[in-house]
C-alpha cells in the first residue's frame, strides 16, 4: 500500500503556493506509505541549462563538488540532495565527470525544469527536509511507500525519473516487470534498481524516445505491463493519470478552472483551495488522463 498525489496549477497565481499545497497533500498519506517518501516538482528554467539532481550520504560537501568540475557551476544543496545546474550540451560530459570524480553521487533527475527529491523516513519529515513547502513550481507529483517488494531504502523511494523531466510514481504492482526490463536494456534504457516502479518509469521514457507523446506512451502501457497499478507521471509540460483495467488501486480526482489534482484519497485533495466547488471523480479503468501547459 502507497499513497500518491499530485498537483497541475492552470492558474498562474497559485504557482508560488505549489510547494505548499503539494506539502499538505503529502502530509495526509502517512499512514499509507510511512517508510519512505519523495516528491518532484516543476520549476523555473533557464534556457540553455540542465538541472542535475544530485544525491550523496548526510553532510556531503555538494559546493566542493561544484568547485572541482569547475566553470562556476551553481549548485543548491538541501539537505543530502543538491541542484547542480550546467549547459544543457555539457550534460552527458558532466555526467561523465561525476562518475570519474565521485562515485559516490547518485544523479536521482535531470531536466530543464525538474527537480527531485526522495528520502527514507515519515513523508512530512521528508517534506520539510526538503523545505518542499517553500517551492514554487506550474506542477508536481508526490508518494509515500509502504514497501512490500523490495527493500527500505533511498533507492526504492519515489519518483523515479529515467528521461529528461520525466518521472513517475506508482502505487502496485507488476508481474512482468522482469521481461519489461531485459526488453528496456536491448533497447539502451537503463534501469538502476530492482524496483518493478523504475521500470514502468523506463518503459514511458522508451515509447517516448520512440516519437509518442506522454498520453500515447500510457496507451501502450495497457497493452505492455500486467498488474495491478496506478500511475501518475509528469513531463516539462504535462501530467497524466492511468489506473489498470481492473482498477483495484484507489484513486479520487479534482478539477477546477485552477487546478487538477489526484490523491490515493479524497483527504489529501481536501484542504485544495475552491475543492467545495470541484469536480470530483474516480479516474476510470483503463482510461488515459492527461494534461499539457503546452496546449493550453
Amino acid at each position: 500500500m502507497c499513497g500518491i498525489v499530485g498537483l497541475f496549477l492552470k492558474d498562474k497565481s497559485l504557482e508560488p503556493q505549489l510547494g505548499a499545497l503539494l506539502s499538505g497533500m503529502l502530509g495526509t498519506m502517512c499512514g499509507r506509505g510511512p517508510d519512505s517518501a519523495g516528491f518532484a516538482v516543476y520549476g523555473a528554467g533557464e534556457k540553455g541549462e540542465t538541472k542535475l539532481t544530485l544525491r550523496a550520504a548526510e553532510g556531503y560537501d555538494f559546493a566542493a563538488l561544484a568547485a572541482k568540475l569547475g566553470d562556476g557551476l551553481d549548485v543548491t544543496t538541501r539537505g543530502t540532495h543538491a541542484v547542480l545546474a550546467v549547459p544543457a550540451g555539457r550534460e552527458a560530459e558532466i555526467r561523465a565527470k561525476l562518475a570519474e570524480i565521485a562515485p559516490d553521487v547518485t544523479v536521482v533527475g535531470a531536466g530543464a525544469r525538474m527537480e527531485l527529491y526522495k528520502e527514507v523516513g515519515m513523508p512530512t519529515d521528508v517534506a520539510v527536509r526538503f523545505d518542499l513547502a517553500k517551492m514554487t513550481g506550474t506542477h508536481g507529483v508526490a508518494h509515500t511507500r509502504m514497501a512490500t517488494e523490495s527493500a527500505v531504502t533511498t533507492n526504492g523511494a519515489h519518483p523515479f525519473s529515467t528521461g529528461l523531466d520525466q518521472c513517475l510514481v506508482h502505487n502496485g504492482s507488476l508481474s512482468n516487470h522482469r521481461t519489461v526490463r531485459r526488453n528496456l536494456e536491448k533497447a539502451g534504457v537503463k534501469v538502476q534498481t530492482e524496483n518493478d516502479s523504475e521500470v514502468a518509469a523506463g518503459y514511458l521514457t522508451w515509447r517516448m524516445q520512440e516519437g509518442r507523446s506522454l498520453g500515447e506512451a500510457l496507451e501502450d502501457s495497457l497493452n505492455d505491463l500486467d498488474g495491478f497499478y496506478t500511475f501518475v507521471v509528469g513531463t516539462e509540460s504535462g501530467f497524466g493519470v492511468l489506473r489498470d483495467p481492473i482498477a483495484c488501486k484507489p484513486a479520487v480526482m479534482a478539477e477546477t478552472d485552477q487546478y487538477v489534482a489526484f490523491g490515493s484519497e479524497y483527504r489529501a485533495l481536501a484542504g485544495l483551495p475552491g475543492i467545495e466547488n470541484a469536480k470530483i471523480f474516480e479516474p476510470e479503468p483503463a482510461k488515459v488522463y492527461f494534461w499539457d501547459r503546452a496546449a493550453a
